[in-house]
């Protein structure tokens, strides 16, 4: 009698561990060769605000930066110091009075950071940004 055993086949395997070093090296690769820009590099245009509403303002403290980086204080010229004592007069009469920002679309990022700083640093934290 013959007999009949069965013939156990070898699996076929993947080895998979020089599939994740290639994979690994890859990543690396791909991390080194990368041009990492910073924000000042870049061609930044920023939109105008569509869904910003209405810009309706009842409060009485106007501030507007023009294009060329002049600081007016409810239409009336003012210095960078002169803006800081006129927001430190405000926050003495009324903490909660809303302050509203004008700012020309081509002004310097850095007048409306300072308007924005010299706000909180007199108290007045309830300011906005108008838009068109």
């Amino acid at each position: 009698m013959s007999s009949f055993r069965p013939r156990y086949r070898k699996r076929p395997e993947l080895n998979l561990v020089p599939l994740i070093d290639v994979l690994v090296m890859l990543i690396f690769f791909a991390f080194v060769t990368m041009q990492f820009r910073s924000a000042t590099m870049l061609n930044i245009t920023l939109p105008k605000i569509a869904t910003a509403g209405k810009n309706e303002f009842k409060g009485s403290v106007t501030i507007a930066i023009d294009k060329d980086g002049q600081i007016s204080f409810n239409g009336q010229v003012v210095s960078e110091a002169e803006l800081m004592a006129k927001l430190k007069q405000v926050h003495d009469i009324n903490v909660d009075i809303p302050v509203l920002i004008k700012a020309d679309e081509v002004s310097q990022v850095k007048k409306l950071a300072f308007v924005m700083d010299a706000c909180r640093s007199s108290g007045l934290n309830k300011f906005s940004l108008q838009s068109r």
